[in-house]
């Protein structure tokens, strides 16, 4: 796995030729257990690492589309599975627990609920109130500029706009933003979010 920006921070990617860009994992280390988000099928050496970090207590889906390799992970670590409330309902994966705007499952993090994307309560959490995750409503397709999903594939694009311009409102110290699709940001990740807000798309 790779090291972000924090030592307790690490990631890892497969390519998606169809997009021409990276799928992303992030793994959270913690002494209380450690936190996979949207994980992907972890590579032979990436399953060795893991391991060697102390292995995985939970895993934080965003969306059902971000499934990927979460059932067979949780199958082979014990991990317990947390999903968006706003797809309770009709999730494909059983869950221990659900997440919605305001939660807060472990110290340092906090959910906010996004609206108007693929699908309805998709999450953004954001770490320490510096770094923010987000899963499929906020991608990003070259390295100096983040995007939102594609008009036509967004449920509602205006509630999509104001639900990304509240996370921002609500986190001013933003400055990583990791994304599922594409190209993370780091140090000047607030000031993509703000470009991206005032061109709306």
């Amino acid at each position: 796995m790779k090291q972000l920006h924090r030592p307790d921070l690490l990631a890892w990617s497969i390519y998606d030729e169809a997009r021409r860009m990276d799928f992303n994992s992030v793994l959270w280390v913690r002494a209380a257990g450690n936190v996979a988000f949207d994980p992907l099928p972890l590579a032979p050496h990436d399953r060795r690492h893991l391991d060697e970090l102390g292995g995985l207590a939970f895993i934080v889906l965003t969306n059902s589309e971000h499934a990927r390799g979460a059932a067979a992970l949780a199958a082979e670590t014990g991990a317990k599975v947390l999903g968006p409330r706003g797809e309770r309902e009709r999730f494909p994966l059983a869950c221990a627990g659900w997440l919605g705007e305001g939660d807060a499952p472990f110290p340092g993090l906090r959910v906010h609920e996004l609206h108007g994307s693929k699908t309805e309560g998709e999450l953004a959490l954001v770490l320490e109130d510096t770094t923010v995750l987000f899963g499929d409503l906020v991608r990003a397709g070259r390295a100096d500029a983040l995007a939102l999903l594609p008009a036509q594939k967004l449920r509602d694009p205006v509630a999509a706009v104001e639900s990304v311009r509240r996370v921002r409102a609500r986190n001013p110290r933003i400055a990583h933003v990791l994304v599922g699709d594409g190209w993370c940001a780091f140090r000047a990740g607030g000031a993509l979010l703000d470009e991206l807000l005032a061109r709306g798309t």
